[in-house]
């Protein structure tokens, strides 16, 4: 059950402010890593990561897929 060495991340940029929108989805972005717009971060590219960037894709774009 160890990682792999060469996992596969994701990019996230968050390109909208949380402002206006559900407390639950400024929850996400928390939890993504994401402070403030233009932020990037690299995550570990899940089932779980992806189901939470589609839950606030209208505030995040995905930058490029590395492997």
């Amino acid at each position: 059950m160890g990682r792999d060495k060469k996992a596969k991340t994701i990019r996230v940029r968050q390109v909208r402010s949380p402002i206006g929108f559900n407390k639950k989805q400024r929850d996400v972005l928390r939890s993504l890593g994401l402070r403030r717009i233009r932020h990037v971060v690299e995550r570990e590219d899940s089932p779980a990561v992806r189901g939470m960037v589609h839950k606030i894709s209208h505030l995040v774009e995905v930058v490029e897929e590395a492997s």
